[in-house]
């Protein structure tokens, strides 16, 4: 008498369909390392084929066995769908990166590039109203060249503008300068977050889910979720 398991199929059926599943995965340079769906399917059906019918299959375990392909069928189908918005989300952040390359932006930064002949904006980040809030303008070697003095203000953005000059009123060398902020809180002062203007010399796709890093010019970079504006 022909041996079967407890599902009533041939031993020598699953070992035959096992043996086949091995070859035929051998023969596909190993596409994939475990049973698909359709494999699955093909090993629940042909044990319906050859089960007992003086002993058929528990319908527990039947139900069970159509539960798992279901599982090993969304699995796959998430998987796919995954795989699908990583895609497209790389499409879509490719084509927003060649979008920003030589655009002007206002980014929170600490440092840029100051063209002295005419004025410079900027802007600051101030969490609570404050009623004594300042702006120290420093040039390359550290050194503090002018003091912009904003008083008190609301919470919120607070645009400043500085003209281009030192504490004596005479132009300063154009470059490199650093902007620090500071707002009177309850009688301590809070050092404040800047926003300053810089073009995008180029992009850095993130990677493994990272976030976009815009390579500002003569600046270094700042990620995508750091830029306040784009312009022109």
């Amino acid at each position: 008498m022909t041996p079967t398991n407890s599902a009533g199929v041939a031993a020598s059926t699953l070992t035959s369909l096992a043996g086949s599943s091995s070859a035929s995965s051998a023969a596909s340079t190993e596409k994939q390392s475990s049973l698909g769906k359709d494999d699955f399917l093909k090993l629940l059906v042909t044990q319906l084929n050859n089960q007992s019918p003086l002993d058929p299959q528990d319908n527990s375990e039947f139900v069970a066995q159509l539960a798992q392909f279901s599982s090993v069928e969304s699995l796959q189908n998430l998987n796919s769908s995954v795989n699908g918005i990583a895609t497209s989300y790389k499409s879509a952040q490719a084509l927003q990166a060649s979008s920003l390359v030589g655009r002007s932006v206002i980014a929170q930064t600490d440092s840029a590039l100051v063209d002295s002949s005419k004025s410079f904006n900027g802007a600051l980040a101030l969490p609570v109203a404050s009623n004594d809030v300042s702006v120290g303008v420093y040039n390359s070697a550290g050194s503090l060249i002018k003091k912009i003095e904003l008083g008190s203000q609301n919470a919120g953005n607070v645009d400043f503008i500085w003209d281009g000059t030192d504490e004596q009123g005479n132009k300063v060398e154009p470059g490199l300068h650093t902007f620090k902020a500071i707002g009177m809180i309850d009688g301590a002062p809070l050092a404040l977050s800047t926003y300053l203007p810089a073009t995008v010399n180029s992009v850095t796709l993130g990677q493994d889910g990272s976030e976009m890093q815009l390579n500002l010019a003569g600046l270094g970079s700042v990620t995508l979720s750091q830029v306040q504006m784009i312009g022109q």
